[in-house]
C-alpha cells in the first residue's frame, strides 16, 4: 500500500471482500503504507487480478521474518486482524440533491456495499443493525443547509423543504429542526452504545450545533415560520456536543455558514497552498489513531466544503486531533470517543475536487485510484473490523 500499489482504493474493497469469504485479512499498520496480509488463496488472487490491484505473494519465511520485524517493540509497526465485514449505513435522503457524497463515492468504487438510511429509520431505531455510520452533507439544525439566499427559488430546494416538512410532520414533529434534533440524539446515543459514526462536510459542524442548542430556536424566520431566539447563543449547552466547544452562532440567515466553528469565510489558504499534515502515532500504543491515519503520503492535498476546516481553538482537549494545517491553526481531521462508541470529522467535500459547487458533475474515481484523501475515508471504513486488542496501561 505504498507508492507501489497501482490501485489503493479498491485494495480496501479487497481486504472487505476477502473478511467476507471468512478468510483472514491481518493489517500491518505502518508497514509499507499499511498494506494487507492474506494467506495465499487462488481465489483472492483472481479477484485481485480482475480489480487491478497490485499484489506480491510471499513465502512463508519471508512472512516470519516480516512478522518478527513489526513485533518488535523497538519497531513502530503493528498487525490488526481484520475479522469481520461492518454492515455499513449511509444517512442520505432518498430524494436526489444536487450534489455528490464522497464516501458512496469511494465505496462504490471500492465495490463495499452500504445501505441508505435516513430520519425515519433512525426514529426508527434502525441504527442497531449497523457497525458503522455515515453523515456527509447534512444540515442538522433544521436551516436546510444555509442554501436559502441563493437557492430558495431552485426547484430541487424547495421540493427538500417540501419533503423535510411532510416527513416531520408525519413523525409528530412540529419543526424540521426539532426532528433533526431526535435524529441528532438517536446517533449520538448510537455512538454511546458502541457504534462508529463517520461525518464529513456541514455532517459535522451542524453536528454538533444541533445538540448544544436542545431546547433553543436557532433558526430564522424563514426555516421554520417563527424568529430566532436573540438569547440563543448564551443558551448553548457545550457539554452535550461531541468535538466542539465555545463556539459563536452566525446569526446572519444570509450567510452560507452555521458558526464559527468552521474557517472557510476567514482563512487564507488557496488551492496552491491548501495542505494538512496527519499525525504520527504509536502504532503500539495508540493503536486506533495509527489505523485511522494509514497512507502512502503523509501530506494531504486540502480541499472545500461547505465545512471546510475546523478552527483549533475551538476543539476540545478529549479530542485526538489527527490531521491538521499548523500554521492556519486548522484542523482537518480528528477523532473521539463516547461511550463505548467513537466518531471521526472529516473536514471538507470531496477530496480529489477542491471546490465543489452545487450541481457539479460527480468525480470520477477512475481517475483517482491513488488519491490520498480518499484513502481516509476507507480507513474509516475498515477500522470497525479490527480485532481490538486490550488496552496497554
Amino acid at each position: 500500500m505504498d507508492e507501489d500499489q497501482k490501485n489503493h482504493l479498491k485494495a480496501y474493497g479487497i481486504a472487505y471482500w476477502t473478511i467476507s469469504k471468512q478468510l483472514e485479512v491481518d493489517w500491518l499498520l505502518n508497514y509499507r503504507g499499511g498494506s494487507f496480509l492474506i494467506k495465499y488463496n487462488k481465489t483472492v488472487e483472481d479477484e485481485l487480478k480482475i480489480r487491478g490491484v497490485s499484489y506480491e505473494v510471499m513465502a512463508d519465511g519471508k512472512v516470519t521474518n516480516l512478522l518478527n520485524e513489526i513485533s518488535d517493540p523497538a519497531v513502530n509497526m503493528e498487525m490488526v486482524k481484520l475479522e469481520k465485514t461492518p454492515k455499513i449505513a449511509v444517512y442520505s435522503p432518498k430524494s436526489k440533491l444536487p450534489w455528490d457524497d464522497a464516501v458512496t463515492l469511494v465505496l462504490t468504487y471500492a465495490e463495499i456495499p452500504y445501505d441508505v438510511i435516513y430520519d425515519d429509520d433512525i426514529l426508527q431505531d434502525k441504527l442497531s443493525k449497523y457497525d458503522w455510520l455515515h453523515l456527509h452533507h447534512e444540515d442538522f439544525t433544521g436551516q436546510y443547509g444555509r442554501f436559502w439566499a441563493n437557492f430558495r427559488y431552485a426547484t430541487w430546494y424547495q421540493e427538500d423543504v417540501k419533503n423535510q416538512e411532510t416527513l416531520a410532520k408525519r413523525l409528530g414533529y412540529k419543526k424540521v429542526s426539532e426532528m433533526k434534533l431526535a435524529v441528532a440524539k438517536h446517533i449520538k446515543e448510537y455512538c454511546a452504545g458502541g457504534g462508529f459514526m463517520f461525518a464529513m462536510c456541514s455532517g459535522t459542524d451542524s453536528f454538533d450545533i444541533a445538540l448544544a442548542a436542545e431546547g433553543v430556536d436557532i433558526c430564522a424566520q424563514m426555516f421554520d415560520g417563527d424568529a430566532a431566539d436573540p438569547n440563543a447563543q448564551s443558551k448553548l449547552d457545550f457539554n452535550k456536543t461531541l468535538a466542539f466547544q465555545n463556539f459563536k452562532l452566525d446569526n446572519n440567515p444570509m450567510n452560507y455558514e452555521f458558526s464559527d466553528i468552521d474557517a472557510t469565510q476567514t482563512r487564507t489558504l488557496n488551492q496552491t497552498n491548501d495542505y494538512f499534515t496527519l499525525f504520527d502515532f504509536s502504532a503500539k500504543w495508540d493503536l486506533v489513531p495509527t489505523m485511522l491515519t494509514q497512507d502512502h503520503d503523509k501530506v494531504i492535498k486540502g480541499f472545500m466544503g461547505q465545512t471546510t476546516a475546523f478552527r483549533k481553538s475551538l476543539v476540545k482537549t478529549s479530542v485526538t486531533v489527527l490531521g491538521e494545517n499548523k500554521g492556519a491553526a486548522e484542523v482537518r481531521y480528528l477523532h473521539g470517543e463516547i461511550g463505548k462508541g467513537q466518531f471521526t470529522f472529516y473536514g471538507g467535500h470531496d477530496p480529489e475536487d477542491y471546490q465543489h459547487a452545487v450541481g457539479d458533475p460527480p468525480t470520477d474515481l477512475n481517475l483517482h485510484p491513488n488519491s490520498p484523501g480518499y484513502r481516509l475515508i476507507l480507513n474509516n471504513v475498515l477500522f470497525p473490523a479490527a480485532k481490538k486488542k486490550p488496552q496497554k496501561t
